[in-house]
């Protein structure tokens, strides 16, 4: 391991350099590579780039290390930085390593409008189509239309090529320029018809189908969906349901209701039969159409009720889309029923998700009693977190600021009961960002110092560290200096560090 960085006096000064400290003195060189993969985001977040660099090379998994220079070049890449960045790239040993270190150096120039460099490095790879895909969506987006063709035309991969394309034309289409969209789908379709993949080419057809919709050329997206449905058809894996649902959803989205009925017909797994009902059911609902919305919901809720055990194929998704159906029966204006089956979701985590969703929904629409409801349907007080934060968080966008405040605070009271440490810490910065962001600094720099106790009692180090490096940017963000207290309490973590 690498001679230490970060002296004592640094380490009690600030709450990053304690938590690189602390990192860097961890025994476990697993625990050691999982601390410093955490910390390096917050140094390049710093521009600096070569402590960074000096803690990745302290790591010693080889795979660890070349994953974390890789971050660091990119970093480099993004602030021109170019020598350096090259230079970590050679140091990198593993070549496949190496060949992504320098796509994602192309990407940063890409993203920065740096085309030039960004077709340098892509010419030095083997595989350079994600770098001129990025070059083609970025270079469109400035108005550089003759570099995002030639971009589009080095594309190696026909199914690249059209999700390139129908990148560009959503670009297109949210200026409203549907004309030159329409265009760009024509091409992308030519592409998709060169691709070999069946289950790409779908996949293909049925986005540009719905950017065809998007762009109000519904009878070119009815044409696209049906060559996607008869490929669909022939598929004889898992992704079948899934190609046909999403097919049938198009062709909801594009006004045929008839063949979006008669493509789920096609579908066995009730899981995507309902999802695609929840799809039906918010177009309805966008439409105005409410009851039909209502009942195609009900069904959606039926159907996934309906399926055994023994048919599920995924039971987290499973899980997730009871929760969705439930939170969209409080945008439905339905809590009642939101609740209703919010409590028959058996994974706890899904339903707690769930019901503080419900909260957040009704607190958005002024159904204030639907909300502390579907809070009290959670059941163990520790996962009530979430759903007063998001209460809190409505009444701050209804400008409801005393109500707010309010929240937050018993959300506060709250995080007092999670048991994992870790987990507290990070409940104790969300609710210090939102103080902080209310205008209350006092109560902020309250919740700091609570955090602060609370990331000394952590025993896991590298838990300890992560911690500490996250409650750093909260103290930086609201210019929030240690008091003398505080700094005790670093020296004390800094001593355990060094026994």
């Amino acid at each position: 391991m690498a001679e230490h960085l970060i002296s004592i006096g640094d380490a009690q000064e600030n709450l990053l350099s304690c938590a690189a400290f602390l990192a860097e003195r961890i025994k476990s060189s697993e625990g050691h590579s999982q601390a410093m993969r955490a910390l390096l985001p917050f140094y390049l977040g710093k521009e600096n780039v070569d402590l960074a660099a000096e803690f990745a090379n302290s790591i010693d998994d080889p795979f660890m290390r070349d994953r974390l220079l890789t971050l660091v070049a990119e970093k480099c890449a993004a602030i021109d930085d170019d020598e350096y960045a090259f230079q970590l790239v050679e140091a990198i040993e593993d070549g496949g390593t190496q060949a992504q270190a320098r796509e994602r150096m192309a990407l940063a120039k890409s993203a920065k409008g740096d085309f030039e460099k960004a077709f340098e490095i892509a010419e030095t790879l083997d595989h350079p189509d994600n770098i001129f895909a990025a070059i083609a969506v970025n270079a469109s987006e400035d108005g550089n239309g003759e570099t995002a063709s030639k971009a589009v035309e080095a594309i190696g991969f026909p199914y690249a090529q059209a999700v390139t394309l129908q990148t560009i034309a959503g670009q297109k289409i949210e200026k409203k320029e549907n004309r030159e969209a329409v265009e760009l789908l024509e091409k992308a379709l030519e592409s998709a018809d060169e691709i070999d993949f069946t289950e790409e080419k779908i996949r293909a057809l049925t986005d540009i189908a719905s950017h065809f919709t998007d762009a109000n050329r519904k009878d070119r997206a009815i044409e696209t969906l049906d060559k996607a449905k008869h490929l669909a058809e022939k598929l004889e894996n898992v992704y079948r349901d899934t190609f046909l649902s999403n097919i049938a959803y198009g062709f909801f989205r594009a006004g045929t209701v008839d063949l979006a009925d008669r493509t789920l017909d096609l579908v066995n797994d009730k899981t995507q039969i309902s999802s695609c009902l929840v799809g039906f059911a918010r177009e309805y609902w966008a439409n105005g159409e409410k009851e039909d919305a209502l009942e195609t919901l009900e069904e959606s809720y039926a159907v996934l009720k309906s399926q055994h055990e023994k048919e599920t194929r995924d039971s987290r998704a499973k899980f997730g889309l009871f929760g969705t159906i439930a939170a969209l029966f409080a945008s439905f204006e339905k809590p009642e029923r939101a609740i209703e089956i919010a409590q028959e979701i058996p994974n706890e985590e899904e339903q707690t998700s769930a019901l503080a969703q419900i909260a957040q929904i009704s607190t958005l629409k002024g159904e204030d009693a639907s909300a502390i409801q579907a809070v009290h349907a959670i059941a163990e007080d520790s996962r009530r977190l979430s759903a007063f934060v998001g209460i809190s968080d409505a009444q701050k966008r209804l400008d409801k600021k005393e109500e707010a405040i309010k929240t937050l605070n018993e959300a506060a009271h709250l995080a007092e009961t999670v048991p994992q440490l870790a987990s507290r810490s990070a409940a104790f910065n969300e609710f210090a960002k939102r103080f902080a962001d209310y205008g209350e600094l006092e109560r902020a720099r309250e919740i700091t110092h609570e955090n602060l106790e609370t990331i000394a009692e952590i025993r896991d180090e590298s838990s300890q560290a992560v911690a500490l490096a996250a409650l750093s940017e909260i103290y930086e963000a609201n210019n929030f200096e240690l008091t003398a207290a505080e700094k005790e309490i670093l020296l004390a973590m800094i001593r355990k560090a060094e026994s």
